[in-house]
């Protein structure tokens, strides 16, 4: 596949896992692991950020995950939490491993249409790890937007992830970054109460803001009610939905939100499109 043109060689990508090695492996929290992916011969297409690739482990299976940093010599950065059979073999490989990647799949963030505005990120639990990318590209074009709060929330100070990160993030003296949690235990100096609290000292002009949310569904169902309450037109707000995907090109049927697909129509939603039918039980 190495010798493909690239046109090719992204068809062949997203059909059939490329071989990758596990160059890297930093552990967020209890149950979750941030992994260097470096291709073993030529890596798969460029992706966008809030696209997401299938990560196969050899004789287990595979799981939808999104990217989590920018590419790197052809790298790719993965953060994965371990919560089945899959996931679970994924986190537990060790530096050398072999992995399969196929991919990119997906929408990706408008960060182009967001240039100049005030932007709002949003983010809950592990939802952080598809922000990051946008993260990063804010901080590097900084001047290309006005003014960028990052509000992000976790159940507790051992499940947030990218902690090292966070101090840098809050050092940066032209980016408003809030942490809170859930509950914690007497040696938290932080923060305490749902990630949407952060929003009440947020400093952004609503007809002139884009929001970027990723979290538990439950979290960006609030969270699209804050930012309403703020005045953002839902049109403005966007959300990456990655429920229940499975085989990442519409096949399966398990992701469909009524005439949607989330892997071939989203991840990545404007709220106004599907934030009506994430209030249909059941759907």
């Amino acid at each position: 596949m190495d010798r493909l043109p690239p046109a090719e060689r992204a068809a062949a990508s997203v059909m059939r896992p490329v071989p990758h090695v596990v160059a890297g492996k930093r552990q967020e929290s209890h149950d979750t692991w941030t992994l260097v992916l470096e291709p073993a011969q030529e890596g798969i297409a460029p992706f966008a950020p809030g696209q997401f690739a299938m990560l196969y482990c050899f004789g287990v299976g595979e799981i939808p995950v999104s990217f989590s940093g920018e590419p790197d010599g052809g790298r790719l950065r993965h953060t994965v939490r371990a919560v089945g059979d899959a996931s679970g073999a994924i986190c537990s490989l060790q530096e050398g491993a072999y992995i399969g990647v196929r991919g990119p799949f997906g929408s990706g963030w408008p960060i182009a249409q967001a240039a100049g505005r005030d932007v709002i990120v949003l983010a809950g639990g592990i939802g952080l790890a598809p922000l990051r990318p946008v993260i990063y590209h804010l901080l590097a074009r900084r001047a290309g937007y006005a003014r960028v709060t990052i509000a992000y929330g976790a159940r507790s100070p051992a499940e947030l992830i990218y902690q090292d990160e966070l101090e840098r993030w809050r050092g940066n003296l032209d980016v408003d970054l809030g942490v809170t949690v859930d509950s914690a235990g007497a040696g938290w100096r932080g923060r305490v109460g749902v990630v949407t609290t952060l929003l009440a000292g947020a400093q952004f002009d609503p007809a002139n803001a884009t929001a970027f949310v990723c979290g538990p569904e439950v979290m960006m169902r609030f969270a699209i009610a804050a930012l309403r309450e703020a005045q953002l037109p839902l049109a403005s707000i966007q959300l990456s939905m990655e429920r229940s995907m499975k085989c990442a090109m519409g096949h399966c049927g398990r992701c469909q939100l009524r005439e949607r697909f989330v892997c071939k129509d989203g991840p990545v939603f404007r709220s106004d499109a599907v934030e009506p039918l994430m209030r249909v039980r059941e759907l």
